[in-house]
């Protein structure tokens, strides 16, 4: 064991009974760390957990575990999801650009941040690695800090650095990073999305691309474009080779000229060594770069986010199946809202018309204890493979008529008749 350096087993024995301890997310998910956490169970009690997505494999589902420990999450993923909609978890609706505020003033006070970085350099200054994002006030603001070093963990440049002496306990682990490769789920149905939405973005435009395959698949029609900025809560591989042939660019940017901005990084092992101390790829804090007033000062902003399900007068539901919690809120609204209000900007939802079930994402009225992310005040383009609308300045009638008409064709006469029962009348011209 390296000078200075202790196991995750002693690292954790920081954390006591009645903690509130942060977790760092996305590719930076300290997996180490938490697994000895968890492994604390029955000795401690009553330790609150907040996160937002986590990624790779965390052993919670065992009483003992769900009885010491509490998952209050701030954006709920895939492999913390049944504990988080258990009796031992809970969910904090609230735009990711606010969550930084609630570790700084108090909302959360945090006792102890867990966090994954990569090593120091001569001067001792580590980064917090792919993801800035809220976890630059966590480090700020928590009482102590557990960090676990980490060789494969690339250096990134921006907001996120913090001097090895900042930590009270360092773990060595050399480690792979959690991995997705969205490229590789591009199917047919994305690629046509891709190829629409694709055509709606100008040269000279700022780019937040939201997580999956259809942000990909965007980012793969782009190569004949121009002068494009990236502006984002997320860099993924699929921004790679535009950074790289120069089609973006940053040029026309108002906020940042010339550079990258992102909040995390996360894909696969390509874009973790791409950005890895790399000058044009700027890490910064999720309040800056999800404020919708730094967002707005860029010109002709796209954002593109997905959804669960969208009703005829264009609610949008993306973070929740009923009342079950499938993920949250995130940086939607705060990207939605920015490029509403940019020069030109344009605020995209994009989704296949159907689940993998055949089951319509196009619907009369959302399921009942659906969360609404985006607002029908804020709704402006919905994009399916069947064809691009945009419901600003439209009435509900009008609205329910453009969503059927880009609806999936076998759910379409079902829709009408819900707009029948609703106003009165028939769709006609379809």
């Amino acid at each position: 064991m390296k000078p200075g350096y202790t196991t995750a087993e002693e690292a954790v024995k920081l954390v006591k009974s009645g903690n509130r301890v942060f977790i760092h997310g996305s590719a930076a998910t300290p997996l180490k760390l938490v697994e000895a956490l968890l492994k604390r169970a029955g000795q401690v009690k009553d330790v609150e957990l907040v996160s937002i997505s986590t990624y790779g494999k965390i052993d919670w589902n065992h009483p003992e575990v769900m009885q010491s420990f509490f998952m209050n999450s701030l954006f709920v993923s895939e492999n913390i999801r049944g504990w988080a909609n258990s009796e031992y978890g809970g969910f904090v609706p609230v735009f990711l650009s606010e969550i930084p505020k609630l570790f700084r003033e108090g909302y959360l006070p945090l006792d102890v941040a867990l966090i994954h970085v990569s090593p120091p350099d001569e001067h001792g200054y580590c980064t917090l690695g792919t993801s800035a994002d809220i976890a630059i006030s966590a480090t700020r603001n928590a009482k102590r800090i557990i960090a676990q070093i980490n060789p494969r963990m690339p250096r990134v440049l921006g907001d996120g650095i913090i001097h090895i002496s900042k930590f009270d306990s360092i773990v060595w682990e050399e480690a792979e990073l959690p991995e997705v490769d969205y490229a590789g789920k591009v199917d047919l149905v994305a690629d046509k999305i891709g190829q629409q939405v694709a055509n709606l973005i100008e040269d000279g435009s700022t780019l937040q691309m939201g997580i999956g395959a259809i942000p990909n698949a965007i980012l793969g029609k782009l190569g004949s474009h121009k002068d494009l900025g990236v502006h984002t809560e997320m860099f993924s591989d699929g921004l790679i080779p535009l950074v790289v042939s120069g089609v973006v660019n940053n040029s026309k940017k108002k906020v940042s000229c010339g550079e990258v901005v992102t909040s995390f990084i996360l894909g696969t092992r390509k874009v973790y060594d791409f950005v890895d101390n790399n000058p044009y790829i700027h890490a910064m804090d999720v309040s800056y770069v999800n404020d919708v007033s730094v967002i707005r000062k860029n010109p002709k902003v796209v954002a593109i986010n997905s959804a669960i399900e969208i009703d005829i007068t264009g609610q949008v539901c993306a973070d929740s199946l009923g009342i079950y919690q499938y993920s949250g809120i995130g940086g939607q609204m705060d990207f939605m809202r920015g490029a509403a209000l940019s020069e030109g900007g344009k605020p995209i939802i994009a989704i296949p018309s159907v689940t993998n079930k055949g089951i319509s994402r196009i619907v009369p009225h959302l399921n009942e204890g659906a969360g609404v992310v985006t607002t029908r005040g804020h709704i402006h383009y919905v994009a399916t493979e069947y064809g691009i609308v945009n419901l600003y300045a439209r009435n509900l009638e009008q609205r329910a008529i453009l969503l059927t008409s880009i609806a999936h064709p076998d759910h379409r006469e079902s829709l009408e008749m819900a707009y029948h029962k609703r106003f009165g009348r028939m769709i006609k011209g379809l």
